[in-house]
């Protein structure tokens, strides 16, 4: 019996464009295809957990260096920028939502990645683009994050028996991640680290607060403040941005869910909880330190056993997050490869599998070296590819998919002021990002001479 039998013979009757719907649809899908392994289409779902560890999921791979990195974009834009954060946070929120509907949107089977939106709602062509928008972000941000614990391991043993090349330690961090990342398959088995990433996450903010307050009171840091800086203000929008770049990965997520209809709730209490880790870092940040703030915010403190500790937990969080961000991206490029044992067997499916997350590390670790600059590459990635897969692209797909007539007015408004906020963001914000990386590899920028 097909699932669109089932459905009607329960009394099921898909308005794709509702919560309702989601969750019937969803749970038709659960209920009657997971005993064969496999959806409608012949895809196979990830094995599944809680609500919780998927909560877990997306804190730990949406916080983190994304909460280091806002007192300096709040210097970059002034206090607006805490505007900006909750525009942010809701706008991101109902993409995520959305952005699952388009998964369930006719009712019968269940779509698998955020490609697959865009190829339905756009045919081969919007399929093709949405992978574009993907793979830079999703090569983007390991690169950061293991060019980030690579920098921080090779300053923690600087001048100790144990100091190595930056180089050498960033392959090294490589290849922790590589354990967990290229031998277990889905998002549910690397799971288990996001739940000591969040935890990191938690001690390295409140680290970095102590030692604030403390300063505040040992040292007079006359730190400068702005409300608003408004040529800055699209690079600080795209900055921010990236702190709520957890999209490409949702729809992994929400298959590794016994529940998928707990999902908006799940993704809600996520970004919310990321919300007051940022704001726990944000204000203090930048109220002590001002426009001199850097990024991340801990090289803003000076040399101590406590900022040693917040570089070496916060290299711990980057290594946790990125076999959940990997693992995601691996998952879309053995789809698109047909590497499964729907169509190989076990064992050359698992060489196929090996060979391709091979590669997509040494690519991530390679440019990892070669490309030494956190600012400036993390607020391009916000700009270029995260406005446009957060604000831009699940709206679309959503209209697309659903259509305008059965959309309240304001579920219209929200829509335009997202896209408009991602417009902004991806223009102005990838110039201002772009002209910062050529100052510094340009004649007498940090790097001219690396």
């Amino acid at each position: 019996m097909s699932i669109k039998e089932v459905m009607t013979e329960k009394g099921h009757t898909p308005a794709p464009s509702t919560a309702e719907s989601i969750k019937e649809s969803a749970s038709a899908v659960v209920d009657y295809e997971l005993g064969s392994g496999k959806f409608s289409h012949g895809i196979e779902r990830e094995a599944q957990g809680s609500s919780f560890l998927a909560y877990f999921n997306i804190v730990c791979v949406v916080a983190g260096t994304g909460a280091l990195q806002l007192p300096y974009a709040l210097a970059q834009g002034g206090w607006i920028g805490l505007l900006i954060m909750f525009l942010s946070w809701f706008f991101s929120t109902y993409s995520g939502v959305v952005l699952i509907r388009c998964l369930y949107y006719d009712g019968q089977s269940r779509l698998t990645s955020y490609q697959d939106v865009a190829e339905r709602a756009f045919g081969k062509i919007g399929g093709w683009i949405a992978f574009f928008f993907t793979a830079i972000t999703m090569i983007g941000v390991p690169i950061l994050y293991v060019m980030l614990a690579g920098s921080n391991i090779h300053a923690a043993c600087k001048g100790t028996s144990a100091e190595l090349t930056f180089p050498i330690w960033t392959i090294i961090c490589a290849c922790v991640v590589g354990v967990p990342y290229i031998f277990f398959k889905s998002l549910k088995e690397v799971g288990f680290t996001s739940l000591f990433g969040v935890l990191t996450t938690v001690i390295t903010v409140l680290i970095v607060l102590g030692i604030s307050v403390k300063l505040d009171g040992e040292v007079e840091l006359n730190p400068h403040h702005d409300a608003v800086i408004w040529p800055m203000f699209p690079v600080a929008l795209s900055s921010i941005t990236f702190s709520f770049g957890g999209n490409p990965i949702y729809p992994h997520v929400e298959a590794g869910m016994r529940h998928p209809e707990h999902w908006p709730r799940v993704i809600f209490g996520g970004l919310t909880t990321c919300v007051a880790i940022y704001l726990i870092t944000a204000i203090p940040g930048y109220y002590y330190f001002g426009a001199d703030v850097k990024s991340p915010v801990y090289e803003s403190l000076p040399d101590s056993g406590a900022k040693l500790a917040a570089m070496i937990i916060i290299t711990a969080h980057v290594l946790l997050a990125m076999p959940v961000l990997m693992t995601s991206f691996a998952l879309d490029l053995e789809k698109m490869l047909r590497i499964s044992t729907f169509h190989h067997s076990r064992w050359v499916e698992f060489l196929l599998r090996l060979l391709v997350r091979l590669t997509y590390l040494i690519v991530v670790t390679v440019i990892a070296i070669e490309v030494p600059s956190f600012g400036n590459i993390m607020s391009l990635l916000g700009a270029f590819s995260n406005c446009t897969l957060i604000f831009i692209f699940p709206i679309i797909f959503y209209y697309r998919l659903t259509g305008f007539r059965n959309k309240p007015f304001y579920e219209l408004i929200f829509g335009a002021i997202a896209i408009l906020l991602g417009i902004v963001g991806l223009i102005f914000g990838s110039k201002t990002a772009i002209e910062g990386l050529i100052t510094e590899f340009g004649p007498g920028g940090r790097f001219s001479n690396s």
